[in-house]
C-alpha cells in the first residue's frame, strides 16, 4: 500500500521506460517522478539527449538496484553519418570537417568493424558529463575549453553490420559499460579515412532487460489513468 506525504508517494520497483530522441535522462525522469508522485525515484545509465530506447527508473527501493545494473552490458542501434564529423560526435552539433566517402563499400566497412572488437581504449569525449575538477566536461566544451583525457579500457562484444546507404551506416553493438558510442563511430570513420558523426542512436538492451517490456511517457501516462499500483 502505497503511502502519502508532503514529499510524494512511496513506490517501490522499477519502470523501463523507452525514452524518446530530444531531451536529457534527467528530464525524463523528473517527468515519471512527477507523473507518478514519487517521493525517490533515479535513473540507471545516462542516454544522450539525440538517443533514444531502454533507461531505467528506478523508485523507492528500486534504486538498490540501479548500481548493479549500471554494471551490466549494454545493446545499441545506431546510424552514422560517414564523411562529416561534428564538434559533439553526433548530430546535435556542429559539422566541423569533412573526409572523402569515395570507394567506401560495405566489405571494405566490414573488414574495418573488425578491427574494433574485443578490448580497446577509448578517449572520453569533451561533450560528456565526466567531471574535471567538478565541472562537467560539456561545460567546458561549450567555452572552447579542450583539456587532455586518458584512454579508458571498453570491451565490444559484438558489431553486426545492418547496412549502408547514402553514406550512413547502420550497427547493431553489443559493448560493456562505460562505451562511448560517440567516440567508437568518431574512431570507426577514422579508420575508414572518412570520419563520421552518430546522427540516430538506441539504447535496444541493458543487461537481461530488453525493449519489449519499456513503455514510452505517453504510455506510462494512461498506464497511471488506469491503476498507479500496477508499478
Amino acid at each position: 500500500m502505497s503511502k502519502r506525504n508532503k514529499k510524494g508517494r512511496d513506490i517501490n520497483g522499477v519502470v523501463l521506460l523507452d525514452k524518446a530522441s530530444g531531451g536529457s535522462s534527467n528530464h525524463f525522469l523528473q517527468q515519471v517522478k512527477r507523473l507518478f508522485d514519487a517521493s525517490k525515484a533515479g535513473h540507471t545509465g545516462s542516454l544522450d539527449p539525440l538517443a533514444s530506447g531502454l533507461l531505467p527508473i528506478c523508485f523507492g527501493q528500486g534504486t538498490k538496484v540501479a548500481q548493479f545494473l549500471l554494471n551490466d552490458d549494454k545493446r545499441y542501434s545506431v546510424r552514422a553519418k560517414l564523411g562529416q564529423i561534428s564538434n559533439t560526435g553526433d548530430s546535435e552539433g556542429k559539422v566541423i570537417n569533412f573526409g572523402p566517402t569515395q570507394g567506401i563499400d560495405e566489405n571494405y566497412i566490414r573488414n574495418i568493424l573488425t578491427n574494433f572488437i574485443g578490448n580497446i581504449n577509448q578517449v572520453p569525449p569533451m561533450y560528456s558529463a565526466l567531471k574535471r575538477n567538478g565541472t562537467p566536461l560539456y561545460k567546458l566544451a561549450r567555452k572552447g575549453i579542450e583539456i587532455e583525457r586518458s584512454p579508458r579500457p571498453v570491451i565490444i562484444h559484438e558489431i553486426n553490420f545492418l547496412g549502408f546507404d547514402d553514406k550512413v551506416v547502420s550497427l547493431d553493438i553489443f559493448c560493456s559499460k562505460g562505451t562511448y558510442i560517440r567516440t567508437l563511430v568518431e574512431d570507426i570513420g577514422k579508420s575508414l579515412g572518412c570520419g563520421g558523426h552518430v546522427v540516430e542512436l538506441r539504447r535496444t538492451g541493458f543487461a537481461h532487460l530488453d525493449l519489449s517490456g519499456s513503455k514510452t511517457y505517453e504510455q506510462l501516462s494512461k498506464l497511471k489513468e488506469q491503476n498507479l499500483e500496477s508499478l
